[in-house]
């Protein structure tokens, strides 16, 4: 029997994404390749149709979706880790106040720690898995929100999320194998000639996508 899946899409490419700024609240729009990319997850998507789609309210988010073919519902729930008074710095200059510091780790002063992301992405799963048997959902979000997705998929820790490297405009398949939750694709280019729309293929006990 089927159990819903989950499909990931992390935005296209945007000026602080390309200088390696943390973005969270900051509404950028998406660069002129940022908006290519977003056409190429909706050739690589191929008009594939999904029983829920939602996207984070941010307009980088929601234009990712938008270029690819599809209206999203908006949830708070996808928005990126508040990085609080980290907002706009790169990780080198994070580094310089907070030697060794990752997102997973912190600390993250005025902004978000994991147990209040990993409730909200804990939300976010719940309600993907509640869609039923058969169900398949595609969330576009961001880079950091969506690796805490993979690793709540998978009942792991928030910071589990540092062992899944996630590009921009990139495809990812979260599903099942023999019962137990699994990352099937991950972080899949949108412009290679094969994606996780044409690679996913059934298992045992795992739902592979609909024709």
């Amino acid at each position: 029997m089927n159990q819903p899946e989950l499909w990931l899409v992390r935005h296209g490419e945007t000026p602080w994404s390309r200088s390696g700024q943390h973005t969270s609240h900051t509404d950028l729009e998406l660069t002129a390749k940022g908006r290519d990319e977003a056409m190429a997850v909706g050739r690589a998507l191929g008009g594939r149709q999904f029983d829920l789609v939602t996207s984070s309210p941010m307009r980088r988010a929601r234009a990712t979706a938008e270029l690819a073919g599809y209206q999203p519902e908006l949830d708070p729930d996808l928005h990126e880790w508040d990085y609080g008074d980290l907002e706009g710095l790169t990780t080198p200059e994070i580094r310089e106040q907070y030697p060794g510091w990752t997102i997973w780790k912190g600390p993250w002063p005025g902004g978000e720690d994991d147990k209040a992301v990993g409730a909200r992405v804990d939300r976010f799963v719940d309600r993907v898995r509640d869609l039923g048997t058969g169900q398949r959902a595609v969330a576009f979000a961001h880079g950091h929100v969506l690796r805490a997705v993979a690793a709540r998929w998978t009942a792991c820790p928030v910071d589990h999320g540092r062992l899944f490297t996630l590009g921009t405009a990139t495809l990812s398949v979260l599903g099942w194998e023999h019962g137990q939750p699994a990352v099937r694709h991950w972080n899949v280019p949108s412009d290679l000639p094969s994606g996780p729309a044409e690679q996913a293929q059934g298992d045992g006990g795992g739902s592979g996508p609909k024709p």
